[in-house]
């Protein structure tokens, strides 16, 4: 559709990534890094989009409803180029991408899993492991990503308490490093309340640092894919990525799957005219969409 929308090139280039899940964005974006590794001075757009349609519910068991609750329509479209006469206009430089797939253990594998109900209604089920093992891509991901950008002494102090306690038997707390010393901040999949409260607890961010996911959700529900894109919307609206502020994505989907990935600000965000927030941005952020799991709100 797009090849014949745009009358692109004879020799472009299209893979269609269906099936990903939620964190299909980002395993696009790290597929269009590697192929503009190989092909200099080329461009390649990263087209994300939700059709609910081909998932939606028709029965009555409850753990399969919460899907139809949950999802919206949405859509997102990032343009990556490695031509050098491109970083002047560019709004981000990417910096890491990590991906981790955990489909290897049965309990990951099957928390967000299609299946038929007792009446041969086709839907997908959230099993109660979900938030486990949500927290558990997440933590496995983020200590590949760690040494990439933690400083020296967040690294430190991890490996110092990680010695104590496995070599000379101590019994201390395991640092836990603050993210929040390499980055300034964080895109959070905003696939539910509980996933972002989760990754929250685990990561030690402020309410305003996921204020952006939390009215995400609020505003737009979990555009799957697409949803990173609108949290980085809310940031640009709010005009908060000033030159030089790394941006942390953390995208999490069934498989289970999680990916990060780094950009660097090139330029202070400015609000630009297809900004979906544009109409709604002075009434954000809602007071209930801060409630956090230590502060109890109006559910969303």
């Amino acid at each position: 559709m797009i090849v014949n929308h745009f009358k692109l090139r004879e020799d472009c280039k299209a893979v269609h990534l269906g099936g990903m899940g939620c964190s299909a964005s980002l395993i696009a974006c790290k597929l269009a890094s590697d192929l503009l590794r190989l092909r200099p001075k080329q461009y390649a757009l990263v087209v994300s989009t939700e059709n609910i349609s081909l998932n939606w519910y028709t029965g009555n068991d409850k753990p399969m409803l919460v899907t139809n609750c949950l999802f919206r329509l949405g859509c997102a479209a990032m343009l990556l180029s490695n031509k050098p006469s491109d970083r002047s206009r560019s709004k981000y430089e990417l910096l890491h991408l990590i991906r981790t797939h955990r489909a290897a253990d049965d309990k990951a594998y099957r928390c967000a899993y299609q299946q038929e109900d007792s009446e041969g209604n086709l839907g997908i089920a959230l099993s109660k492991d979900l938030m486990g093992v949500a927290a558990g891509a997440a933590s496995t991901n983020l200590a590949i990503l760690a040494p990439y950008i933690l400083p020296y002494s967040e690294l430190l102090h991890y490996v110092f308490t990680l010695l104590c306690r496995r070599l000379l038997g101590m019994k201390i707390k395991q640092h836990q490093p603050d993210f929040k010393l390499a980055v300034n901040h964080f895109v959070l999949h905003a696939g539910g309340r509980a996933v972002i409260d989760e990754v929250q607890k685990s990561l030690r961010l402020t309410d305003y640092l996921t204020e952006p996911s939390r009215c995400t959700l609020q505003r737009w529900g979990n555009t799957s894919a697409s949803c990173l894109w609108y949290v980085m919307a809310y940031l640009e609206a709010k005009r908060r990525v000033k030159a030089g502020d790394k941006v942390l994505m953390l995208g999490l989907g069934s498989g289970f799957k999680c990916n990060s990935a780094v950009w660097l600000a090139l330029s202070d965000a400015g609000t630009n005219k297809d900004n979906p927030w544009l109409d709604c941005i002075h009434r954000y952020p809602v007071l209930n969409t801060l409630c956090s799991g230590g502060h109890r709100g109006k559910p969303l």
